[in-house]
């Protein structure tokens, strides 16, 4: 299962305007895990899910996917093995149709025609959404975009699923169904996230990035409960670890 694998040795990051995103970041997730990158606005968790789908490459610093180094020349591989979803999900959706969107990767990977079609109403119906197949991808509710956003990924069949804020703005229906995939999923998932609910029902391990350091990594619960630790890295406790609020006078 060393294709499972994710490591990170040492990465650093700045931008072309000279803020620097990722600063010595070293962790390894291995096959299986479920685990939440967290960290207020700015702390580098978009930057860091990039690097781990080598659609950036570290300054300094490696990341390995299995045995294979994400760098120029492993790319094909690498996005072969790592299924990334993006926060906005009309960045994954230009086709016509929501069926030739599902199909883009798979097609392009050279999966027959004969079984293109299995693999893409399988890759719908487990989001739920294999009723808008022939429906224009700009008229779908926030939802079902993201719903079909993940299946374009999910129907390239990866190893390691990586999604950045795949709960965003969806409604109490939508995330529960978000959720469920996400608990169904039998590989590898790393996810960032400001819903730090979703990470207690997702994931068994939790990275904080703070100004683009990790600042903790270690079980979910176990951090998640930790008001100080979230304190110091600008969060708040999740909703179900809040006491219950007073009205106002």
């Amino acid at each position: 299962m060393s294709h499972h694998l994710v490591e990170c040795r040492e990465v650093s990051f700045t931008y072309p305007d000279g803020t620097p995103a990722l600063r010595d970041i070293s962790f390894r997730i291995t096959h299986g895990e479920a685990v939440a990158v967290i960290g207020a606005n700015g702390a580098g968790k978009s930057t860091l899910l990039l690097h781990l789908a080598g659609v950036l490459l570290p300054q300094s610093g490696t990341v390995r996917v299995g045995d294979v180094l994400v760098d120029s020349s492993h790319l094909d591989e690498v996005r072969r093995t790592v299924g990334f979803v993006f926060q906005n999900p009309d960045d994954q959706l230009f086709m016509p149709t929501v069926f030739e969107d599902v199909a883009f990767g798979p097609r392009n990977l050279g999966i027959p025609e004969d079984q293109l079609e299995n693999r893409v109403l399988e890759a719908l119906r487990s989001v739920g959404a294999d009723h808008v197949r022939d429906r224009a991808p700009y008229h779908l509710s926030g939802g079902e975009k993201r719903a079909v956003s993940i299946a374009t990924v999910l129907a390239l069949q990866p190893k390691i699923l990586v999604l950045d804020e795949p709960a965003a703005n969806l409604d109490p229906v939508n995330r529960r169904k978000v959720i469920r995939l996400l608990t169904q999923f039998s590989h590898t998932r790393i996810l960032a996230t400001h819903d730090l609910d979703l990470a207690l029902d997702v994931c068994d391990r939790v990275l904080i990035l703070h100004q683009g350091r990790i600042t903790a990594d270690g079980n979910a619960e176990t951090i998640l409960r930790d008001e100080n630790i979230l304190r110091q890295n600008g969060l708040e406790l999740p909703l179900r670890f809040q006491g219950p609020m007073l009205p106002k006078d």
